[in-house]
C-alpha cells in the first residue's frame, strides 16, 4: 500500500522526531495517554462517554429549538494544531442538529479576489443570520498562526490583523451574537501518533495534507504563534477556552459543556450542562507549547 507524500510521516518518525516523542510512541499501547503531565492516565470509560454525550446532545438539541424559536445567534470557533481533534468534537456537535439551524463552515485557500478583500471580509459572509448556530472549522486566526508559521503573510499584515481583532470580536459580541472560542490543545506524541495512524488509513489519508506533514518539523515555530496569538486575543469580551485534548473523549465532553453552560435556553438541564473538567479545560494558562503541548 502506498502511503500519502511518500510516507513522510513515517520518515519523520523514525528519523527526525525527538528521542523522547518516538519513546513514549514506542513504547504505549493504543489506550495510553502519552503526555506525561496529562492529568488522567488512561482515556475515559467508552460506556460513560456514550452516556454523557448522548445526554449533552439531547441539550444541543434543546438549544438547537430555542435559537430557532427565538432568533438568537451562535458562533462557536475551533482551533487548534493539527490533529487536535477538531472535525471529530465538531462533529459530535453536528450529527443530531438541523443543519438548516446549525452548519459548519471550514474554508479553503482563498481566491485571488478574496485574497485582495480585507481579510475579515469573506469570514464576515458566514455568519449566522436570526435563528442560526455557525461552526468554523478554523476560522479568521489562521492568520495569527498557520500563516505565520508558513510565511503566508508578513508581518506587517499580522500587526495589522491583531490591530484590528478586537474590534472585529468586540462588534460580534455586542451585535448580541453568541460568541465561544474554543482550542484544542494536543501533546506533541499524541499528534505525531495520531498521523501515523492517518497515514496507514485509507479511510483518513484524505485527512493529510502538506501543511501537516511540514508542519511537523515546525512545533516551536506553531508554539510561539500560538502564545502570541492567546496573548493578542484572550479577552474578557472573547475568552479562549483551552482544552487538552490528549483523550478525545474528555475533550469532546469538554467542548460540549463549554458552549452549554454559557449560553441560556429553553428547558437547559443543569445537571447536564454542567461546567467543563477543569483538569483539562481552562484558559490559555492551561496551555502549554513544550514537547507535550
Amino acid at each position: 500500500m502506498s502511503l500519502p507524500f511518500d510516507g513522510a510521516i513515517s520518515k519523520f518518525y523514525h528519523d527526525t522526531a525527538p528521542k523522547a516523542v518516538r519513546a513514549a510512541i514506542k513504547g504505549a499501547s493504543k489506550k495510553d495517554i502519552l503526555a506525561a503531565d496529562y492529568p488522567y492516565d488512561a482515556p475515559m470509560d467508552k460506556g460513560l462517554y456514550e452516556d454523557e454525550l448522548e445526554a449533552l446532545q439531547l441539550e444541543l438539541v434543546k438549544l438547537q429549538a430555542d435559537v430557532k424559536a427565538t432568533g438568537k445567534r451562535v458562533v462557536v470557533v475551533f482551533e487548534g494544531r493539527d490533529a487536535a481533534g477538531k472535525g471529530g468534537t465538531i462533529k459530535r456537535f453536528r450529527e443530531n442538529l438541523n443543519p438548516r439551524v446549525a452548519r459548519i463552515v471550514a474554508l479553503s485557500k482563498p481566491s485571488d479576489r478574496e485574497a485582495g478583500e480585507w481579510y475579515f471580509q469573506r469570514y464576515v459572509k458566514h455568519l449566522p443570520t436570526e435563528g442560526e448556530i455557525v461552526l468554523f472549522d478554523r476560522s479568521w486566526y489562521n492568520r495569527g498562526v498557520v500563516e505565520k508559521v508558513f510565511d503566508f503573510c508578513t508581518d506587517k499584515e499580522r500587526a495589522a490583523f491583531f490591530r484590528q481583532l478586537p474590534e472585529f470580536e468586540d462588534m460580534l459580541v455586542d451585535e448580541g451574537i453568541h460568541f465561544v472560542k474554543i482550542w484544542l490543545n494536543v501533546g506533541r506524541a499524541e499528534q505525531l501518533r495520531r498521523f501515523l495512524a492517518r497515514e496507514k488509513d485509507p479511510l483518513k489519508q484524505w485527512k493529510l495534507s502538506w501543511i501537516d506533514v511540514e508542519g511537523l518539523n515546525r512545533w516551536d515555530a506553531y508554539s510561539d504563534a500560538i502564545r502570541e496569538t492567546f496573548d493578542n486575543s484572550h479577552r474578557d469580551v472573547a475568552p479562549w477556552t483551552v482544552i487538552r485534548s490528549d483523550d478525545k473523549r474528555r475533550a469532546r465532553l469538554s467542548a460540549l459543556k463549554a458552549v452549554l453552560q454559557g449560553i441560556d435556553y429553553a428547558g437547559k438541564d443543569g445537571n447536564v450542562a454542567t461546567a467543563p473538567d477543569s483538569l483539562i479545560c481552562g484558559g490559555p494558562e492551561i496551555w502549554t507549547g513544550g514537547d507535550d503541548g
